[in-house]
């Protein structure tokens, strides 16, 4: 294992197992500041133990460095193998090993923690076909969420980041990042960005992120307005809940009128993966699929690691008997095109 892949499998493993940011930006720095070293430097700086002089290397990451150009794995990474390298939930499995891709995660552009081709790399790595770069909608301040223009520099970015993973690509992989937006879901129902922007992406995820506690009848209009938009392709994190020390009580809105929109429109309700969310519940995620709705199993990664956590909506999933048929993202990615393009 090289010394920057060795870096980059501790951050990796520390983001899953949602270990303190600063730890995590500990190893992620280390590996940009000795991928821009000659190997010679490096090697030279090891040995002498001058690692520690360069800015954004510390006693932790220079043992890892040192370690791993002997040939040997480092013994912090083992240990973090060993420690929470196995599986993060129980069942799954047969959904997880289905999914071709992840229709929700964040880069840097907006509230990730890492840049657009970083995310990419690691959802390759994870064996995906496909992933969809769905940064904040502008109306999400907090999350430096994308103007019209941001977005129309990000679409020529994702283009650019195409070309060199199709440049570099493994055994003929194919992997393709899609361009996309987590849109806001604006208080009547309205969409957070232009049409004529929207209908160029790929796939929009449209979420609420404010005036979660707004009276029911109000939010079942207001989601019914987004769901039957033919702009929109997944509804996100239908109930806003947060739970695991973060808690936040679920949205009301009648779920059998939303649900049943859902699947009149072609809409896919996303069953978010993040451990603080894990969205929807699962007696809401039993009346979706009575209704005959589709599914997306998103991971929402904020982080590399963070793309891991579909395995939790794949749990959930198949433990109230979602068939993998019925999960856009185990579909190719022409078939994902066509239904999304179709809408």
């Amino acid at each position: 294992m090289e010394p920057v892949e060795a870096l980059e499998r501790v951050a990796f493993l520390l983001e899953r197992s949602q270990a303190p940011t600063y730890r995590v930006k500990a190893f992620r720095t280390a590996a940009a500041v000795i991928r821009e070293l000659p190997d010679g430097e490096l090697r030279r700086r090891a040995a002498d133990g001058s690692l520690t002089a360069l800015g954004g290397i510390g006693p932790s990451t220079a043992g890892v460095v040192t370690e791993a150009l002997t040939g040997r794995t480092p013994g912090y990474l083992a240990r973090l193998e060993e420690e929470t390298g196995g599986p993060l939930t129980e069942g799954g499995l047969a959904l997880r090993k289905a999914l071709r891709g992840d229709c929700h995660l964040h880069s840097d552009w907006s509230d990730g923690g890492s840049g657009i081709e970083e995310m990419a790399r690691a959802a390759r790595a994870l064996g995906h076909e496909w992933a969809v770069l769905t940064d904040h909608s502008p109306r999400l301040t907090i999350a430096h969420g994308l103007s019209a223009e941001r977005l129309r520099r990000q679409l020529d970015v994702v283009a650019e980041v195409n070309a060199r993973l199709d440049d570099d690509r493994l055994d003929d992989d194919g992997f393709r990042l899609l361009s996309g937006i987590e849109c806001d879901i604006l208080d009547d129902g309205a969409l957070d960005q232009e049409e004529e922007l929207l209908a160029r992406l790929d796939v929009v995820v449209a979420s609420v992120h404010s005036k979660l506690r707004m009276a029911a009848p109000a939010m079942t209009r207001r989601l019914v307005a987004a769901v039957a938009s033919p702009l929109v392709d997944v509804l996100g994190h239908c109930t806003g809940r947060l739970h695991g020390g973060r808690e936040r009580p679920e949205s009301e809105f009648d779920a059998d009128m939303i649900f049943a929109a859902c699947a009149r429109f072609g809409t896919a309700v996303e069953i978010n993966s993040r451990p603080e969310r894990l969205d929807p519940p699962r007696r809401l995620l039993r009346r979706a699929l009575d209704a005959g709705v589709l599914f997306a199993i998103d991971s929402d990664a904020h982080a590399p690691g963070q793309l891991d956590w579909q395995i939790h909506g794949c749990a959930r999933a198949e433990e109230c008997g979602v068939p993998a048929d019925r999960v856009i993202t185990t579909w190719p990615v022409d078939r994902l095109l066509d239904w999304a393009g179709s809408k």
